[in-house]
């Protein structure tokens, strides 16, 4: 019940801000993830490397002021090491980045906003064994997120660099709290850009 009143107040912001823009771009994304899980109780992890791929939009509410709905699959997660056995705790989410974005005469912007995940998978995989421990973990998760990019106006193609902070725990049980955190380094085109 709750998921989709998430994705129709997501929908709802979307509609109302194209009916308001000046032009509405749609675009293309991928990228590389450096995330870790960061815990209440201090056990360290190392940051995992993933891989980010979706769609974006692209809405101008203003001359230099626009909003940038996504939908990005996210390959997450971290990794340990113990008795010199390295495990890899793989986590595959549904991202709803929703960023607010001023944009510079020169192609340069800065964008910062919230973020909601749904849960896909998590694995952990331990040589050649692999467990299934979605159960344990919470559904959706909330972040919010911040960064820059540039987009060469003449042909649509862009870079970006961003930064999500979990703000939710995403331990199902009465263990201690743990936090997505992690870097996004990407690319992305839009189309007919403006």
């Amino acid at each position: 019940m709750m998921k989709h009143k998430v994705k129709a107040a997501m929908a709802a912001i979307f509609l109302t801000s194209a009916a308001m823009a000046q032009h509405v771009n749609i675009g293309i994304k991928g990228g590389l993830n450096i995330y870790n899980i960061n815990n209440e109780n201090n056990v360290k992890y190392d940051p995992k490397v993933g891989f980010n791929v979706g769609l974006l939009g692209h809405v101008h509410l203003a001359k230099q002021v626009a909003l940038q709905p996504e939908l990005v699959y996210s390959a997450q997660g971290a990794k340990y090491t113990t008795a010199g056995v390295e495990t890899k705790l793989k986590l595959d989410y549904l991202n709803i980045p929703i960023l607010i974005q001023y944009m510079f005469d020169n192609g340069f912007r800065i964008q910062a906003g919230p973020q909601i995940g749904f849960l896909l998978g998590a694995k952990a995989k331990s040589e050649n064994v692999e467990i299934d421990f979605k159960d344990n973990l919470k559904k959706v998760d909330f972040a919010i997120g911040a960064g820059v990019g540039y987009v060469h106006p003449a042909t649509g193609f862009g870079v970006d660099a961003r930064y999500n902070i979990g703000l939710s725990n995403i331990n199902d049980n009465n263990g201690s709290k743990s936090y997505n955190r992690g870097l996004q380094l990407g690319v992305f085109y839009l189309f007919n850009h403006k």
